[in-house]
């Protein structure tokens, strides 16, 4: 965590967090330590997560109904005069869950976002690998796309970060094949945390993986 981050939650009279029915959540676990002793925690828990395929009408209804009444739920909280914290892995604004909140409330009250570490740079600063050098593009992509425009875009970068991997897996890995890459991708589990693991892909024997993996295929070719 940031200097700032840890400074907003220790002033924060509200901390709000999303989770999964039943569990704090990654990042209530990491930074609850900095919360205030007298801070209402205020959990977000989403009706759906993998259970239903998110192009799904279902999925689509419930998670936007989700968002709205989070949004009300810290609106409550800030019309009441109070300083709210939402907590967010990752960078807040690259594929977070509070960009939900943030579109709907941002323009009601004063709001400042903290930039935080997201998971790529987290995962090949843990791995060692350099990522990208001179002219090298670099193309994140989230492993929920269809499978021959994955490979596609993956043909036409040199370096990549493969996000939301999970049960993707299997398909991510026949789009590296596919596209000539899967050599040099590399797979990080959990990246920055205490149980975490990494390997090239090439190496790991199954296709289980969790939400909190991702792949990473590495650019400048030339390095000594």
């Amino acid at each position: 965590m940031t200097v700032k981050a840890v400074r907003a939650l220790e002033s924060a009279e509200v901390v709000a967090f999303f989770a999964k029915q039943g569990n704090p959540g990654n990042a209530h676990r990491t930074a609850f330590r900095h919360f205030r002793t007298d801070a209402v925690e205020l959990p977000l828990l989403y009706p759906v997560t993998t259970e239903i395929e998110k192009d799904h009408d279902d999925y689509k209804g419930a998670i936007q109904g989700f968002y709205e009444r989070s949004a009300e739920s810290v609106a409550a909280h800030l019309e009441a005069g109070r300083t709210v914290a939402v907590l967010s892995e990752g960078d807040p604004l690259f594929y977070g869950s509070y960009m939900h909140l943030h579109v709907r409330l941002a323009h009601r009250f004063p709001t400042e976002v903290i930039p935080g570490v997201t998971a790529m740079s987290g995962c090949w600063s843990q791995t060692g690998l350099p990522i990208t050098q001179g002219d090298d593009v670099l193309t994140v992509l989230p492993g929920t796309m269809e499978e021959a425009k994955l490979a596609r875009k993956l043909g036409e970068t040199e370096a990549a970060v493969i996000m939301k991997v999970g049960r993707n897996l299997p398909k991510i890995r026949r789009a590296l094949a596919a596209s000539g890459l899967l050599s040099r991708a590399v797979y990080v589990e959990r990246g920055t945390m205490a149980n975490t693991c990494s390997m090239p892909l090439s190496e790991k024997a199954d296709d289980t993986a969790p939400y909190f993996s991702l792949v990473l295929v590495p650019g400048w070719e030339a390095r000594p």
